[in-house]
């Protein structure tokens, strides 16, 4: 953990106007978790949404020392209250209008403006991170959903299918249903699509962000492979998947080592990131220009 984070409290600092905003904070948007918690957070396409809270509540943890600080502070307060009092309304249409895009959207924008109130930009700024990673919990439009799972979907069940071939299974696809086998298995939305691509980019940019190296190269090019790791691990999961029911069975396939492979999807996904941020550690560092530490 980084120094900032075990940092004790500045003293001297009021924490009147923090804890009000806590308080209409958990007013506003306690319920609106409460019913994402038993609709959209309740499957298994979007069930990494409570997660993604909790780590984006942690991240704003770490840097409470530094937006509680009173040095060096430019409030903007009729900017931060115009853009909370803005996101208070798309919160009320959302809410009133049952569309939780717009209602837990919101709080991004609230939290925004009220940095931008108490402490000004440079404060807001050091918590962009927190709050873009907030992005990845917030519930994705149906239609966009669809648009995107569907070729994602056919992507992986190819890739699949032509990596069961090569180790010798028999096995045949149509569409993104594989036959191996006896056994037909759907390559289900949850197994490779658009959810799935989000909770792994969120846990790719969480390592990077852990990780925080000042080598442009080995950020750019980690967060670029991102997208392609993602995709691999999903491929990875459904050959799992594959390999059980062929070997074991559908009631395992569907059983317990089910929700067993989704394990093995993130574990992939961690073991691929790490192994890719050696290879960029490992290339930035003989990249580096002679002299330099």
């Amino acid at each position: 953990m980084s120094q900032l984070a075990l940092r004790p409290p500045v003293p001297g600092i009021s924490l009147t106007p923090w804890l009000l905003v806590a308080v209409g904070l958990a007013a506003m948007y306690l319920p609106t978790v409460y019913d994402l918690y038993r609709t959209v957070w309740s499957g298994e396409d979007q069930g990494h949404g409570p997660i993604v809270l909790a780590l984006s509540i942690w991240l704003l943890w770490r840097k409470w020392p530094d937006i509680v600080s009173v040095d060096h502070i430019a409030p903007k307060p009729v900017l931060g209250l115009a853009l909370a009092g803005l996101a208070g309304l798309v919160y009320a249409l959302g809410r009133s209008q049952h569309i939780a895009l717009l209602e837990f959207g919101s709080l991004i924008p609230v939290l925004m403006g009220i940095v931008l109130a108490l402490r000004g930009p440079a404060r807001l700024k050091s918590i962009w991170f927190p709050l873009f990673f907030m992005l990845f919990m917030m519930p994705l439009p149906g239609a966009l959903v669809d648009m995107l799972t569907q070729p994602m979907k056919m992507a992986v069940s190819y890739a699949a299918e032509h990596l069961l071939y090569s180790m010798g299974y028999p096995v045949a696809r149509t569409g993104v249903i594989l036959q191996i086998g006896p056994y037909q298995l759907l390559v289900a939305d949850a197994c490779a699509g658009l959810h799935t691509l989000f909770t792994l980019e969120a846990l790719g940019l969480l390592y990077l962000n852990i990780v925080r190296t000042a080598s442009v190269l080995r950020n750019a090019g980690l967060a670029i492979l991102i997208v392609p790791i993602s995709f691999g691990a999903n491929v990875i999961r459904v050959v799992v998947l594959s390999l059980v029911t062929y070997h074991l069975g559908d009631e395992a396939g569907q059983g317990f080592l089910h929700g067993f492979a989704g394990m093995v999807l993130f574990l992939s996904a961690l073991a691929l990131i790490t192994f890719f941020d050696s290879m960029l550690r490992f290339g930035s560092a003989h990249l580096k220009p002679k002299g330099t530490e």
